[in-house]
């Protein structure tokens, strides 16, 4: 194909600006209507029938967990239930920077995975290369449990953010009804210390000054760490949102600020937060290696009971939980920290509808793989299997009791990575609090209803933002500001005391002259354009 050649030098690119940068990330459904019950058959037979199935290759978030490979036991849990062979390698994850060293490898070599889930905001040049699948008319045709369950004004959006300006349709976004991250601590630690939850800021540093000194965990050496995050300034915000900077998973983020959309990074609400995240890290109140820090090595401090305050997900508390028990023999008890505010701020904890893009497909012309592809789409979206997707290989990720299939915890040296997870990309507090309850067992209640309570907690305390959604198109050829190389360089110097505060007024002036202008006025474009 033509896009080949081109989109191996597009990835040539991006490779390199990878490695300077790096980068970020159940239930039946009784009222199925006799149209969706159409739509599900169709998506297990046909090539089911003959025995005869198509294979094709997905790349998504994998954390550790073992690979699918044909023939195995998930990859035939898939096929029976839903016509399609599915096949995912083991890549890293590493927070998304090894996933994405390796796709762009894959694509510069012509061997794009079938469908994978992209990062970095690479799908835009894949787009305008010609390199992937457009979708617009053949979800409605072939996969209408995808189309029919993501809301027409979010397909607009996608349309919307189609770089060619055509209003085609590429992506498969992640779409979340509810505010999914959020803020965490230690309630076990707060009455230990005899300690109530803060409601301030500044009650909020005097919890963080005890966590360092009186000995929270209790086993008599000062090694605990306050709160922190990782490397980029990245999953910090509960210190963040207390300025009001809207933040995804640690990515500034695109909201009103005076009365324009703007780039939360460039504002004063940023200015103020890191001259206070450097207040505390200059205190030792935030972990020395917060800048430091990957994902494994910032989980492994929290699971091994060090960690007093954190941003996650709550609804996975119950992981953190357990493997705290299982690593040092104590059940924490882990709730959700109120969004706090600073003075003369409101502070939230920034909620995304549109979260980012579950998948793209790679462009073919082989017409078997495509219906392949969209087969499986289908099936993805239907909420009649998701239970089934789950749940997983009875076994491997859950085991029958008193009738029902219960998950195991989360073992990643037996378990295949689940491939099929609609749940996680296209959320519901509804449907993930019974899939929680589901959870349950006798063993399992105390870290499970953690997460539970922690999810449905949390929901006090988000706020949606302007920019959702907002295409990766508009940075253009500002790699470095899409990348947020300056940012990632201002902020983390300001925290760690090597510059001054006075130092942000430089870094927006060096931000809006090296393209940050030409994006804002792109930015502020496509939000008049999805407001009108």
């Amino acid at each position: 194909m033509k896009w080949k050649k081109s989109i191996s030098m597009l990835c040539m690119g991006a490779l390199l600006i990878t490695s300077l940068s790096g980068c970020g990330s159940k239930a039946d459904n009784k009222n199925e209507t006799s149209n969706e019950k159409e739509n599900t058959e169709s998506s297990v037979t046909g090539e089911q029938n003959s025995g005869d199935v198509t294979d094709i290759e997905v790349w998504g978030t994998n954390t550790g967990y073992l690979p699918v490979e044909k023939g195995s036991q998930l990859y035939n849990f898939y096929k029976d239930l839903t016509g399609v062979g599915v096949i995912q390698p083991y890549v890293e994850w590493n927070g998304g920077t090894t996933y994405q060293e390796q796709l762009n490898l894959r694509i510069a070599a012509g061997e794009m995975p079938d469908i994978f889930t992209p990062v970095g905001g690479m799908e835009a040049g894949l787009i305008e290369s010609g390199a992937l699948l457009d979708l617009t008319d053949l979800l409605p045709k072939y996969a209408p449990n995808l189309w029919n369950l993501i809301p027409a004004k979010v397909w607009d959006v996608m349309r919307a953010n189609d770089p060619s300006g055509q209003g085609r349709i590429y992506t498969i976004p992640n779409v979340i009804n509810y505010g999914r991250n959020g803020g965490m601590i230690r309630q076990d630690w707060l009455d230990a210390l005899n300690l109530k939850m803060p409601e301030t800021q500044e009650e909020y540093v005097n919890v963080l000054r005890a966590f360092k000194n009186d000995d929270p965990n209790g086993n008599g050496i000062h090694d605990e760490i306050p709160t922190g995050g990782r490397a980029e300034a990245r999953w910090m915000e509960h210190l963040f949102g207390m300025y009001g900077v809207a933040t995804w998973e640690g990515y500034p983020q695109w909201d009103i600020y005076d009365g324009k959309l703007t780039y939360s990074a460039v504002t004063p609400n940023m200015r103020d937060a890191l001259e206070w995240i450097a207040s505390l890290y200059k205190e030792g109140l935030i972990d020395s290696e917060s800048l430091l820090n990957d994902k494994a090595a910032w989980d492994g401090k929290i699971n091994s009971n060090l960690v007093g305050s954190w941003t996650h997900l709550p609804q996975e508390a119950y992981i953190s939980a357990e493997t705290i028990e299982k690593t040092t023999g104590v059940k924490p008890n882990i709730v959700t920290l109120p969004a706090l505010s600073a003075p003369g701020y409101e502070g939230y904890y920034t909620a995304m509808n549109i979260s980012g893009i579950s998948y793209v497909v790679a462009n073919t012309d082989d017409e078997e793989k495509i219906q392949a592809v969209m087969k499986y789409l289908n099936a993805w979206a239907d909420k009649s299997l998701w239970n089934d997707y789950y749940t997983g290989v009875e076994g491997m990720h859950s085991k029958l009791i008193d009738g029902k299939l219960k998950k195991l915890p989360d073992d990643k040296k037996s378990q295949q990575n689940l491939v099929m997870v609609p749940y996680n990309m296209i959320a519901d507090l509804d449907f993930m609090t019974q899939m929680l309850e589901g959870e349950k067992t006798p063993e399992r209640e105390w870290a499970v209803s953690q997460s539970i309570r922690d999810m449905q907690d949390n929901q006090k305390y988000v706020k949606s933002i302007a920019g959702d959604g907002i295409p990766s198109s508009v940075y253009g050829d500002y790699s470095d500001i899409q990348n947020r190389t300056l940012y990632i360089e201002y902020a983390s110097k300001i925290i760690i005391g090597e510059y001054p505060i006075e130092k942000f007024d430089e870094f927006v002036e060096k931000w809006y002259a090296s393209g940050g202008e030409e994006v804002t006025k792109k930015a502020r474009a496509w939000y008049d354009s999805v407001t009108k």
